[in-house]
Protein backbone atom coordinates (compact mmCIF):
# COMPACT_ATOMS: atom_id res chain seq x y z
CA UNK A 1 0.00 0.00 0.00
CA UNK A 2 1.26 3.58 -1.08
CA UNK A 3 0.31 6.66 1.67
CA UNK A 4 1.71 9.79 1.77
CA UNK A 5 3.80 10.99 4.27
CA UNK A 6 3.99 14.60 5.26
CA UNK A 7 7.44 13.95 6.32
CA UNK A 8 9.37 13.15 2.53
CA UNK A 9 8.07 14.40 -0.77
CA UNK A 10 8.01 10.59 -2.00
CA UNK A 11 5.88 7.84 -1.52
CA UNK A 12 6.46 5.53 1.81
CA UNK A 13 5.72 2.27 0.83
CA UNK A 14 3.62 0.98 4.14
CA UNK A 15 3.14 -2.84 4.18
CA UNK A 16 0.26 -4.30 5.80
CA UNK A 17 -0.43 -5.28 9.39
CA UNK A 18 -2.98 -8.24 10.27
CA UNK A 19 -5.46 -6.52 12.07
CA UNK A 20 -6.94 -9.90 12.82
CA UNK A 21 -3.86 -11.26 14.33
CA UNK A 22 -3.60 -8.12 16.48
CA UNK A 23 -6.98 -8.36 17.74
CA UNK A 24 -6.83 -11.83 18.55
CA UNK A 25 -3.33 -11.08 20.66
CA UNK A 26 -5.70 -8.39 22.51
CA UNK A 27 -8.37 -10.89 23.41
CA UNK A 28 -5.80 -13.28 24.67
CA UNK A 29 -3.85 -10.76 27.07
CA UNK A 30 -5.70 -8.20 27.61
CA UNK A 31 -8.78 -7.40 29.30
CA UNK A 32 -9.04 -3.86 27.50
CA UNK A 33 -10.98 -3.31 24.25
CA UNK A 34 -9.07 -3.72 21.17
CA UNK A 35 -9.07 -0.95 18.71
CA UNK A 36 -9.15 -1.28 15.35
CA UNK A 37 -6.60 0.29 13.20
CA UNK A 38 -4.16 0.78 16.35
CA UNK A 39 -1.41 -1.89 15.25
CA UNK A 40 -1.38 -0.53 12.12
CA UNK A 41 -1.04 3.35 13.25
CA UNK A 42 1.71 2.03 15.41
CA UNK A 43 3.57 0.49 12.49
CA UNK A 44 3.00 3.20 10.76
CA UNK A 45 4.59 5.47 13.05
CA UNK A 46 7.40 3.54 13.13
CA UNK A 47 7.95 3.47 9.92
CA UNK A 48 7.74 7.56 9.78
CA UNK A 49 10.19 8.47 12.10
CA UNK A 50 12.56 5.61 10.13
CA UNK A 51 11.68 7.71 7.30
CA UNK A 52 12.78 11.15 8.84
CA UNK A 53 15.67 9.44 10.08
CA UNK A 54 16.68 8.61 6.22
CA UNK A 55 15.66 12.08 4.70
CA UNK A 56 18.19 13.21 7.47
CA UNK A 57 20.97 10.95 5.96
CA UNK A 58 20.37 11.98 2.26
CA UNK A 59 20.39 15.32 3.00
CA UNK A 60 24.31 15.09 4.71
CA UNK A 61 25.88 12.77 2.19
CA UNK A 62 26.27 12.46 -1.91
CA UNK A 63 23.55 11.47 -4.00
CA UNK A 64 24.57 8.15 -4.93
CA UNK A 65 23.46 6.93 -1.75
CA UNK A 66 20.00 7.82 -1.81
CA UNK A 67 19.01 5.03 -3.79
CA UNK A 68 20.88 2.70 -1.22
CA UNK A 69 19.23 4.77 1.32
CA UNK A 70 16.07 4.51 0.38
CA UNK A 71 16.18 0.50 -0.49
CA UNK A 72 17.24 0.33 3.00
CA UNK A 73 14.26 1.94 4.51
CA UNK A 74 11.93 -0.34 2.64
CA UNK A 75 13.66 -3.19 3.81
CA UNK A 76 13.51 -1.99 7.33
CA UNK A 77 9.05 -1.01 6.13
CA UNK A 78 8.59 -4.49 4.91
CA UNK A 79 10.70 -6.43 7.81
CA UNK A 80 9.05 -4.34 10.42
CA UNK A 81 5.13 -5.38 9.40
CA UNK A 82 6.18 -9.43 8.97
CA UNK A 83 7.90 -8.95 13.05
CA UNK A 84 4.84 -7.18 14.48
CA UNK A 85 2.36 -9.68 12.01
CA UNK A 86 4.51 -12.49 13.72
CA UNK A 87 5.03 -11.14 16.98
CA UNK A 88 0.82 -10.74 17.25
CA UNK A 89 0.79 -14.39 15.87
CA UNK A 90 2.71 -15.47 19.05
CA UNK A 91 0.89 -13.83 21.29
CA UNK A 92 -2.13 -15.00 20.34
CA UNK A 93 -1.09 -18.70 20.85
CA UNK A 94 -1.67 -19.11 24.48
CA UNK A 95 -3.42 -16.79 26.69
CA UNK A 96 -1.42 -15.01 29.39
CA UNK A 97 -1.79 -16.09 32.78
CA UNK A 98 -3.94 -12.98 33.83
CA UNK A 99 -6.94 -14.33 31.11
CA UNK A 100 -6.87 -17.49 31.80
CA UNK A 101 -6.18 -17.62 35.30
CA UNK A 102 -2.76 -19.97 36.46
CA UNK A 103 -5.01 -22.79 37.42
CA UNK A 104 -6.05 -22.80 33.12
CA UNK A 105 -2.25 -22.58 31.94
CA UNK A 106 -0.36 -24.78 29.72
CA UNK A 107 2.57 -24.75 30.55
CA UNK A 108 4.26 -26.26 27.97
CA UNK A 109 2.42 -24.80 25.32
CA UNK A 110 3.20 -21.25 27.64
CA UNK A 111 7.05 -21.91 27.60
CA UNK A 112 7.45 -22.93 23.97
CA UNK A 113 5.25 -19.41 23.77
CA UNK A 114 8.01 -17.95 25.37
CA UNK A 115 10.72 -19.21 23.78
CA UNK A 116 9.24 -17.66 20.16
CA UNK A 117 8.71 -14.48 21.48
CA UNK A 118 12.37 -14.48 22.94
CA UNK A 119 13.01 -14.95 19.19
CA UNK A 120 10.61 -12.58 17.56
CA UNK A 121 12.17 -9.91 20.02
CA UNK A 122 15.87 -10.41 18.79
CA UNK A 123 14.91 -10.10 15.24
CA UNK A 124 13.08 -6.93 16.54
CA UNK A 125 15.99 -5.58 17.32
CA UNK A 126 18.24 -6.33 14.08
CA UNK A 127 15.36 -5.01 12.78
CA UNK A 128 15.76 -1.69 14.48
CA UNK A 129 19.41 -1.94 13.48
CA UNK A 130 18.54 -1.35 10.14
CA UNK A 131 18.25 2.68 11.20
CA UNK A 132 22.24 2.38 12.69
CA UNK A 133 22.74 1.23 8.53
CA UNK A 134 20.84 4.12 7.10
CA UNK A 135 22.31 6.80 9.69
CA UNK A 136 26.21 5.22 8.32
CA UNK A 137 25.02 4.89 4.49
CA UNK A 138 27.64 7.87 2.79
CA UNK A 139 29.57 8.46 5.85
CA UNK A 140 33.29 8.35 5.34
CA UNK A 141 32.34 7.81 1.44
CA UNK A 142 33.50 9.40 -1.89
CA UNK A 143 32.51 13.03 -2.00
CA UNK A 144 32.17 14.87 -5.35
CA UNK A 145 34.42 17.43 -3.94
CA UNK A 146 37.37 15.12 -3.96
CA UNK A 147 39.59 15.71 -7.21
CA UNK A 148 39.99 11.79 -7.56
CA UNK A 149 36.03 10.98 -6.98
CA UNK A 150 35.94 9.32 -10.45
CA UNK A 151 39.39 7.20 -9.80
CA UNK A 152 38.13 5.78 -6.82
CA UNK A 153 34.63 5.28 -7.72
CA UNK A 154 35.86 3.95 -10.95
CA UNK A 155 37.97 1.13 -8.59
CA UNK A 156 34.49 0.57 -6.65
CA UNK A 157 32.60 -0.11 -9.57
CA UNK A 158 35.82 -2.62 -10.34
CA UNK A 159 35.79 -4.66 -7.37
CA UNK A 160 31.48 -4.59 -7.37
CA UNK A 161 32.14 -5.76 -10.85
CA UNK A 162 34.45 -8.60 -9.73
CA UNK A 163 31.87 -9.51 -7.30
CA UNK A 164 29.09 -10.02 -8.97
CA UNK A 165 31.12 -12.31 -11.13
CA UNK A 166 32.01 -14.24 -8.64
CA UNK A 167 29.11 -14.76 -6.89
CA UNK A 168 27.64 -16.38 -10.24
CA UNK A 169 30.54 -18.36 -10.83
CA UNK A 170 30.20 -19.92 -7.09
CA UNK A 171 26.20 -20.71 -7.92
CA UNK A 172 27.30 -22.53 -11.19
CA UNK A 173 29.79 -24.58 -9.04
CA UNK A 174 27.33 -25.08 -6.43
CA UNK A 175 24.56 -26.23 -8.71
CA UNK A 176 26.74 -28.12 -10.95
CA UNK A 177 28.53 -30.40 -8.04
CA UNK A 178 26.19 -29.85 -5.12
CA UNK A 179 29.23 -28.73 -2.41
CA UNK A 180 31.25 -25.96 -2.29
CA UNK A 181 34.51 -28.03 -1.63
CA UNK A 182 36.97 -27.79 -4.23
CA UNK A 183 35.72 -24.55 -5.62
CA UNK A 184 39.33 -22.51 -6.42
CA UNK A 185 37.65 -19.14 -6.18
CA UNK A 186 36.62 -19.09 -2.22
CA UNK A 187 39.22 -19.51 0.18
CA UNK A 188 38.52 -22.44 2.82
CA UNK A 189 37.42 -20.39 5.21
CA UNK A 190 35.05 -18.56 2.83
CA UNK A 191 33.90 -21.91 1.92
CA UNK A 192 33.25 -22.58 5.46
CA UNK A 193 30.97 -19.58 6.51
CA UNK A 194 29.18 -19.51 3.31
CA UNK A 195 28.18 -23.55 4.79
CA UNK A 196 27.12 -22.46 8.15
CA UNK A 197 25.15 -19.86 6.29
CA UNK A 198 23.16 -22.14 4.29
CA UNK A 199 22.96 -24.49 6.92
CA UNK A 200 21.37 -21.86 9.09
CA UNK A 201 18.85 -20.54 5.73
CA UNK A 202 15.40 -20.93 6.23
CA UNK A 203 14.76 -21.56 2.46
CA UNK A 204 14.37 -25.06 1.74
CA UNK A 205 16.96 -25.15 -1.46
CA UNK A 206 19.68 -22.31 -0.10
CA UNK A 207 22.33 -21.45 -2.26
CA UNK A 208 25.90 -19.70 -1.62
CA UNK A 209 24.85 -16.15 -3.10
CA UNK A 210 20.81 -15.77 -2.82
CA UNK A 211 19.18 -13.86 -5.99
CA UNK A 212 18.15 -10.85 -3.62
CA UNK A 213 22.34 -10.32 -3.03
CA UNK A 214 23.12 -10.63 -6.50
CA UNK A 215 20.05 -8.47 -7.14
CA UNK A 216 21.41 -5.46 -4.68
CA UNK A 217 24.97 -5.99 -5.85
CA UNK A 218 23.42 -5.20 -9.24
CA UNK A 219 21.82 -2.32 -8.35
CA UNK A 220 24.83 -0.60 -6.55
CA UNK A 221 26.77 -0.86 -9.88
CA UNK A 222 24.39 0.82 -11.79
CA UNK A 223 24.50 3.38 -9.00
CA UNK A 224 28.04 3.94 -9.24
CA UNK A 225 27.91 3.72 -12.84
CA UNK A 226 25.50 6.74 -13.03
CA UNK A 227 27.66 8.69 -10.67
CA UNK A 228 30.88 8.37 -12.47
CA UNK A 229 28.65 9.21 -15.51
CA UNK A 230 27.20 12.81 -13.68
CA UNK A 231 30.52 13.41 -12.48
CA UNK A 232 32.36 12.89 -16.02
CA UNK A 233 29.89 15.01 -17.14
CA UNK A 234 30.38 17.60 -14.99
CA UNK A 235 34.15 17.61 -14.85
CA UNK A 236 33.50 18.78 -18.56
CA UNK A 237 30.59 21.47 -18.32
CA UNK A 238 31.35 25.01 -18.44
CA UNK A 239 30.05 27.13 -15.60
CA UNK A 240 29.59 30.60 -16.23
CA UNK A 241 30.06 33.42 -13.46
CA UNK A 242 27.61 36.92 -13.90
CA UNK A 243 27.56 39.89 -11.86
CA UNK A 244 24.58 41.25 -10.19
CA UNK A 245 23.66 44.75 -8.48
CA UNK A 246 25.95 45.04 -5.25
CA UNK A 247 28.22 42.59 -5.64
CA UNK A 248 29.67 39.26 -8.40
CA UNK A 249 29.08 34.91 -8.36
CA UNK A 250 31.92 33.09 -9.53
CA UNK A 251 32.16 29.19 -10.16
CA UNK A 252 34.87 28.19 -8.34
CA UNK A 253 36.32 24.94 -10.71
CA UNK A 254 39.35 23.75 -8.36
CA UNK A 255 37.49 24.29 -5.09
CA UNK A 256 33.65 22.68 -6.52
CA UNK A 257 31.49 25.83 -5.02
CA UNK A 258 29.62 28.82 -6.28
CA UNK A 259 30.56 31.67 -4.92
CA UNK A 260 28.14 35.08 -4.25
CA UNK A 261 30.68 37.99 -3.25
CA UNK A 262 28.95 40.90 -1.99
CA UNK A 263 30.69 44.27 -2.13
CA UNK A 264 29.35 45.49 1.60
CA UNK A 265 27.54 43.04 4.12
CA UNK A 266 24.24 41.57 3.07
CA UNK A 267 20.91 42.63 4.98
CA UNK A 268 19.37 40.20 7.14
CA UNK A 269 16.75 39.23 4.69
CA UNK A 270 19.39 38.46 2.10
CA UNK A 271 21.53 36.92 4.35
CA UNK A 272 18.01 34.01 5.34
CA UNK A 273 17.20 33.89 1.25
CA UNK A 274 20.89 32.59 1.07
CA UNK A 275 20.69 30.70 3.85
CA UNK A 276 17.45 28.86 2.78
CA UNK A 277 18.83 28.24 -0.43
CA UNK A 278 21.54 26.14 0.82
CA UNK A 279 24.42 28.66 0.37
CA UNK A 280 26.60 28.92 3.58
CA UNK A 281 28.90 31.59 4.98
CA UNK A 282 32.57 31.10 4.35
CA UNK A 283 34.30 33.25 6.22
CA UNK A 284 37.96 31.98 5.03
CA UNK A 285 36.78 33.22 1.29
CA UNK A 286 34.62 35.81 2.03
CA UNK A 287 31.76 34.64 0.28
CA UNK A 288 28.88 32.66 0.17
CA UNK A 289 28.93 29.75 -1.00
CA UNK A 290 27.58 25.91 -1.97
CA UNK A 291 28.44 23.06 -3.96
CA UNK A 292 29.23 23.74 -7.39
CA UNK A 293 26.28 21.56 -8.99
CA UNK A 294 23.16 21.79 -11.36
CA UNK A 295 20.89 22.16 -8.25
CA UNK A 296 23.32 24.67 -7.26
CA UNK A 297 22.48 26.87 -10.25
CA UNK A 298 18.80 26.03 -9.77
CA UNK A 299 18.73 27.75 -6.61
CA UNK A 300 20.45 30.73 -7.90
CA UNK A 301 17.66 31.18 -10.47
CA UNK A 302 14.96 31.38 -7.50
CA UNK A 303 17.08 34.32 -5.67
CA UNK A 304 16.23 37.60 -6.42
CA UNK A 305 18.94 38.67 -4.57
CA UNK A 306 21.90 37.85 -7.22
CA UNK A 307 19.84 38.23 -10.59
CA UNK A 308 22.35 39.15 -13.09
CA UNK A 309 22.61 42.55 -14.63
CA UNK A 310 21.72 41.33 -17.75
CA UNK A 311 17.79 40.05 -16.52
CA UNK A 312 18.29 36.60 -17.09
CA UNK A 313 18.33 33.72 -14.98
CA UNK A 314 22.17 31.95 -13.87
CA UNK A 315 20.87 29.08 -15.74
CA UNK A 316 20.46 30.90 -19.41
CA UNK A 317 24.47 31.74 -18.71
CA UNK A 318 25.73 28.88 -18.54
CA UNK A 319 25.90 28.32 -22.00
CA UNK A 320 26.75 31.93 -22.76
CA UNK A 321 30.75 33.28 -22.04
CA UNK A 322 30.53 34.72 -18.04
CA UNK A 323 29.33 38.45 -18.01
CA UNK A 324 31.72 39.01 -15.24
CA UNK A 325 34.75 38.09 -17.69
CA UNK A 326 33.17 39.95 -20.86
CA UNK A 327 32.42 43.17 -18.47
CA UNK A 328 36.37 42.62 -17.86
CA UNK A 329 37.43 42.26 -21.09
CA UNK A 330 35.37 45.32 -22.00
CA UNK A 331 36.87 47.69 -19.79
CA UNK A 332 40.62 46.98 -20.52
CA UNK A 333 42.05 48.99 -22.72
CA UNK A 334 43.43 46.90 -25.50
CA UNK A 335 46.75 47.16 -26.78
CA UNK A 336 48.00 49.53 -29.36
CA UNK A 337 49.13 48.56 -32.44
CA UNK A 338 52.79 49.81 -33.36
CA UNK A 339 52.30 52.71 -36.04
CA UNK A 340 54.32 53.68 -38.98
CA UNK A 341 58.08 54.44 -38.36
CA UNK A 342 58.97 57.87 -37.56
CA UNK A 343 60.54 60.01 -41.21
CA UNK A 344 64.34 60.98 -40.19
CA UNK A 345 64.99 64.06 -41.16
CA UNK A 346 67.40 64.50 -44.38
CA UNK A 347 71.07 65.76 -43.33
CA UNK A 348 72.29 68.43 -44.07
Amino acid sequence: MLARSTRRCEPIKYYPIDEKAARDANRMNSQYEFREGQATAEYRRMVDRASAVAERQKAKVDPMYHEKIDSLLDTYARKLAENMNQGKQIAARVPSWLVAGGGNANVSKKQKQMQAERANMEEWRHIQGLLDKIRSTGMGGISADDPAAVEKLQKKLDSLERSQLIMKEVNAYYRKHGTLDGCALLSPDQIERLKSDMAASWRSSPKPFESYQLTNNNAEIRRVKARIEELSKRAEQTFSGWEFDGGHVEMNREDNRLQVFFDGKPDADTRAELKSSGFRWAPSVGAWQRQLTDNAIRAADRLECIRPLSGEKPSQLQKKPSILKAVQEHTSEPPREPGPPAKKEPER
